[in-house]
């Protein structure tokens, strides 16, 4: 489901669809236009299925739980991971890093 199988194309694939858009995600937009590009983009390509939207709001979770997008107002945005570095996380040594 992640990643793609024998029973899941490479392009329907969470990760796939995730680099979809993050590719959109140039600035902070709403859910319903990030879906709307998806959609376009997705009905742009030569042979694709149609993408059904729990299958991008599973891309979207997926996305949220590695840290690459985040909610900004009630819009999605691309979490800067520059200024979200790993200050808080703990070092092998149990210790806080700095």
């Amino acid at each position: 489901m992640i990643l793609p199988t024998k029973g899941i194309r490479a392009d329907r694939a969470l990760l796939s669809v995730g680099a979809d858009v993050l590719r959109l995600l140039d600035e902070p937009k709403t859910v319903s236009r990030i879906w709307d590009e998806v959609r376009s983009a997705w009905s742009m390509r030569e042979g694709a299925s149609r993408l059904s939207f729990d299958w991008f709001v599973l891309a979207l979770d997926l996305l949220y739980v590695l840290g690459a997008v985040d909610m900004e107002q009630g819009r999605l945005a691309r979490r800067n991971s520059r200024s979200q570095g790993h200050e808080s996380l703990p070092s092998p040594s149990g210790e806080l890093g700095t």
